[in-house]
């Protein structure tokens, strides 16, 4: 393929591929050949790219926006609200020598998380509710990134508590606050101020990014964790 250039970010197995002028989000297909969702493939050499739309995936619009968040090849993930598996299937190729242990809570999209997860090994689908990770304590190990997209109300409280189960000292969380999930009559500021509080003297909070152009209503918080957590 002519005119084609791959950029490293800060992530292993993500690139921004540049193709004839127009710069897409990639990550290194662990499973070549293979699709997730219909996503186009990219063959560069020997390798094969996945393509990542932001405007589907709430963490590949967290990269595009510049955040600083590190994650590498050998890293183990808690990924809270996994759905059918579009991100976790990322996160997948990112960590193509740790794990994923990807907790949702709806039947019918286990159905198509269990799908994805069949040719990657590294991807441990858990039909859970992430409210209650006593439920899953048996199936997952200590993590050192807690990725967190739910649409229940205690958004922080959730975090907090497999965080204390969960992530290891110094780990990340990459916590999706969507404020109409939590309360739609209050403004969406008040609504994520209020959940980035409850965080407070556990994480020490690193970033703060508005998902828009991508998702409304969307904040991701990336904070790091310096203490146990006792959310109450």
């Amino acid at each position: 393929m002519e005119n084609v250039e791959l950029i490293e970010t800060c992530l292993d197995n993500v690139f921004i591929l540049e193709l004839d002028g127009s710069k897409k989000l990639v990550t290194k297909n662990l499973v070549p050949g293979i699709q997730v969702y219909g996503e186009k493939l990219v063959k560069v050499g020997n390798d094969e790219y996945r393509l990542w739309d932001p405007n589907r995936s709430k963490l590949a619009a967290i990269i595009l926006k510049g955040s600083s968040i590190s994650l590498k090849k050998s890293c183990s993930v808690l990924y809270l609200g996994a759905a059918n598996g579009t991100t976790a299937s990322h996160v997948s190729d990112i960590v193509s020598l740790g794990a994923v242990f990807a907790v949702e809570f709806s039947p019918r999209a286990m159905h198509d998380l269990i799908r994805a997860s069949i040719p990657r090994l590294n991807l441990i689908p858990i039909l859970s509710d992430a409210m209650h990770p006593n439920s899953y304590r048996n199936m997952v190990s200590q993590v050192d990134f807690l990725y967190q997209d739910i649409a229940q109300r205690e958004q922080a409280r959730i975090a907090l508590r497999n965080a204390e189960l969960f992530l290891k000292k110094n780990g990340i969380l990459v916590l999706i606050i969507k404020s109409r999930s939590i309360d739609s009559a209050r403004k969406s500021k008040e609504v994520i101020d209020n959940e980035v509080n409850k965080l407070e003297g556990f994480f020490k909070v690193m970033e703060l990014i508005d998902l828009e152009p991508y998702h409304s209503d969307h904040m991701a918080v990336v904070a790091q964790k310096i203490g146990p957590c006792s959310p109450v």
